[in-house]
C-alpha cells in the first residue's frame, strides 16, 4: 500500500535503473551495445558517460524527504508512517 501511494505521488523516471525491479545492469549493458553498434554503421565515434552516486539516499536529509513528500501531495498519515520507519531504528551484526 505504502509502495503504491509513493509511486502515484513520486513516480520514477523511465530511466531511473536503481531501486526498482528490473534487471538494470543487463538493460544498460544491451543499452550500450546498441549505442556501439550504432555508432559503428553511421561511422560515428561513441560518447559514453557512466554516472555512479553512490550512497545518494545517505546524503539527503530525513526531513527534506518527509517535506518533498508534503509537496508532492502524499498523505500526512503516510508521511508519519515512513518517519516511524527511520525513528529509533538501528542495526545490529552477530
Amino acid at each position: 500500500i505504502l509502495s503504491a501511494r509513493l509511486r502515484k505521488a513520486c513516480p520514477i523516471n523511465k530511466h531511473q535503473r536503481g531501486f526498482i525491479a528490473a534487471p538494470g545492469c543487463s538493460e544498460n549493458l544491451k543499452l550500450l551495445q546498441t549505442l556501439i553498434k550504432s555508432a559503428k554503421k553511421d561511422q560515428r565515434t561513441p560518447g559514453v558517460v557512466f554516472v555512479d552516486v553512490a550512497k545518494a539516499f545517505d546524503t539527503v536529509g530525513h526531513q527534506h524527504i518527509f517535506q518533498v513528500l508534503g509537496q508532492k501531495g502524499v498523505d500526512k498519515h503516510i508521511i508519519d508512517l515512513i518517519r516511524d520507519l527511520y525513528t529509533n531504528c538501528g542495526t545490529t551484526v552477530e
